[in-house]
């Protein structure tokens, strides 16, 4: 229960103003809120939390103890350099009504942005990856629905910049404290 809440509550706080999220909006707010659109964003979020939540169960079984939990630390430092990156989406220049291009652009960069790699750490943690799995999803879900529903000119209003330079601290501090426990356990 423990692993689900945290991927729920990590995951959609991260996803806030992300690239993913900002795209969505974009799109939406474009193409006049379009349900399709919410549908792909829906299904694109739920893939990338499954396919990132049991690529981290996977290789951290196949690791001894410390290594898997190098393979979390290092999954935190790397959603906290992506946080920290500033998130720049190019105006679209005409409304595309492609969906499966939308969601291709969206599944690029869901797989990597840091909400997921948030997920991937909570399943190479997990003793279940299904409850990363679920709680990533659930949350990756809830961050497509809110982009959609509000659009790029509500969510450029929010200070997202500031949101994510502190999760970006948090998910680096974590990151290095699990990567030097680890480090230097004695057992």
């Amino acid at each position: 229960m423990d692993v689900f809440l945290l991927a729920l509550i990590l995951t959609f706080l991260i996803a806030l103003g992300g690239r993913e999220q900002l795209i969505i909006a974009q799109f939406s707010t474009a193409t006049g809120r379009d349900v399709p659109l919410l549908i792909i964003g829906i299904a694109c979020a739920a893939v990338t939390a499954a396919v990132m939540a049991y690529a981290g169960a996977s290789l951290a079984a196949i690791l001894p103890r410390r290594a898997a939990e190098m393979l979390v630390a290092f999954a935190l430092i790397a959603a906290a350099v992506e946080l920290a990156w500033p998130v720049k989406i190019k105006p679209m220049q005409e409304p595309t009504r492609s969906y499966v291009a939308i969601g291709a652009v969206v599944v690029f960069r869901q797989m990597q942005d840091a909400a997921r790699f948030a997920i991937f750490a909570l399943g190479a943690w997990a003793v279940f990856p299904t409850t990363a799995l679920l709680g990533g999803a659930i949350a990756g879900v809830a961050a497509v629905i809110l982009g959609w529903s509000l659009g790029l000119d509500a969510l450029k209003k929010m200070p997202l910049r500031t949101i994510r330079l502190v999760f970006a601290l948090c998910a680096g501090i974590s990151g290095i404290v699990i990567g030097l426990n680890a480090r230097f356990q004695f057992l």
